[in-house]
Parts: C-alpha cells; sequence; structure tokens
C-alpha cells in the first residue's frame, strides 16, 4: 500500500507541488535574490550565476544555475588557483547559509530538478557508479535530500549514496515533507556543510568495491 501510495505521489501530486512551491518562493524571495546578486556582483565579480552540467532524471544532462562563491584567480600558467584560495569568506558564507543555492529554484520551476531528491553531482561521476548508487537518477535531483539532512558534506559518499537510494525506495508526500523541515533547521543551524579535510568536499573517486574491480 504504501509503495502504491508513493507510486501515485510521485506521478500526479510531486511534480505540481515542486511547480507551485518554486513559483512561490521565486516570488516571495525576489527582493533576497536581488540583493545576493548585487553583493556577489560587487564582491566576486561576473558573472554572477555559476553554471554546470549535472546528471539529472534517467542521467539526463541539465545546467544547474547557482550564485557564485568563488573567485575567477588563476597563477601565471592561466590555471585556476585551489578552491580553498578562490573561496572568500562571502563565498562561505553564502555556502554556510545555502544563499548561493537560491536560483535552483528556476531549475525546479523548469522541470530539472524537485525540491526534495538526491542532489545533483557532476557529470564525470557517472561511470564512477556502482548499479546501487546509479538507482539515485531514477528520480529528479534535489535542491534538498535525505542525505542533506542526515549530515550533508559531513558524511562519507557511500552514505550519501545509500540514503539517495533509501530515499528513491521509500518517496512520499510525507517524507518530502519532513526533509523540507528539517532543511530549514539546518540551514538555520549550518551544519555539515564542509568535509572533515576540505574547503568544500573531497571529489568521488569511486567505492572501494569498484576501485579494486578497475
Amino acid at each position: 500500500m504504501k509503495n502504491f501510495q508513493g507510486a501515485i505521489y510521485r506521478r500526479f501530486v510531486k511534480r505540481p507541488m515542486d511547480f507551485i512551491l518554486s513559483l512561490i518562493a521565486i516570488i516571495v524571495l525576489s527582493p533576497l535574490f536581488l540583493i545576493v546578486a548585487v553583493l556577489v556582483r560587487t564582491k566576486l565579480g561576473s558573472p554572477v550565476l555559476f553554471k554546470q552540467k549535472r546528471p539529472g532524471l534517467n542521467e539526463n544532462i541539465f545546467k544547474m544555475y547557482k550564485f557564485r562563491t568563488m573567485t575567477d584567480e588563476r597563477d601565471g600558467h592561466g590555471n585556476l588557483l585551489p578552491d580553498h584560495i578562490r573561496l572568500t569568506e562571502f563565498g562561505k558564507f553564502l555556502r554556510s547559509t545555502s544563499l548561493d543555492e537560491l536560483p535552483e529554484l528556476f531549475n525546479i520551476l523548469k522541470g530539472d530538478m524537485s525540491i526534495i531528491g538526491p542532489r545533483p553531482l557532476l557529470v564525470q561521476y557517472l561511470q564512477l557508479y556502482s548499479t546501487h548508487q546509479k538507482r539515485r537518477h531514477e528520480v529528479r535531483p534535489g535542491l534538498s535530500g535525505l542525505a542533506q539532512v542526515n549530515g550533508r558534506n559531513a558524511i562519507s559518499w557511500e552514505d550519501k549514496f545509500n540514503l539517495d537510494v533509501e530515499y528513491v525506495d521509500n518517496i512520499s508526500f510525507i517524507e518530502d515533507w519532513k526533509v523540507i523541515f528539517l532543511t530549514v533547521k539546518k540551514v538555520f543551524v549550518r551544519e555539515g556543510i564542509n568535509s572533515g579535510t576540505a574547503a568544500t568536499i573531497e571529489p568521488f573517486k569511486g567505492t572501494k568495491q569498484e576501485r579494486m574491480k578497475l
């Protein structure tokens, strides 16, 4: 019965709910969008938006929008400097408050993303996923997700992916709203923004089992 209700929610309710909530959020938060955009332009320069290709539902590639949080500082050879140098205090503030992710509301409005779902990761990770981990792409990626309210960048990649697949298997209206409320709480507490050893998060290099096969 639970799986049936989840299937009905996923097929007929989730997308309309995403569209309505994202539209309301964009309208209500439009002054905040403007303020953050001006500050980013002033402190970090242009472009104000960071755009990057990410895999979405069924691994279809889309362009995700975020407010930029890093400078374009380069070395003498024209190569970008390491993240921890380019990530300014203002950029850290945007990330810790999740303000950098506000433009993703337009991705939700377009249908690229959902309010709740596995976070969209880098395209180059697709070839590194196990069969189990690939199941995270059975649903639209989310602005927030089960992994984000259970540690975010402070937990291992394997734990994140297990939580992503757990979400896919148990998707429901009630579970989505639980994650929404927990996300709001996490944003105010600012937990799990960074990993324990990097300015952002270490790149995914595949699971131990998959690396052994290679």
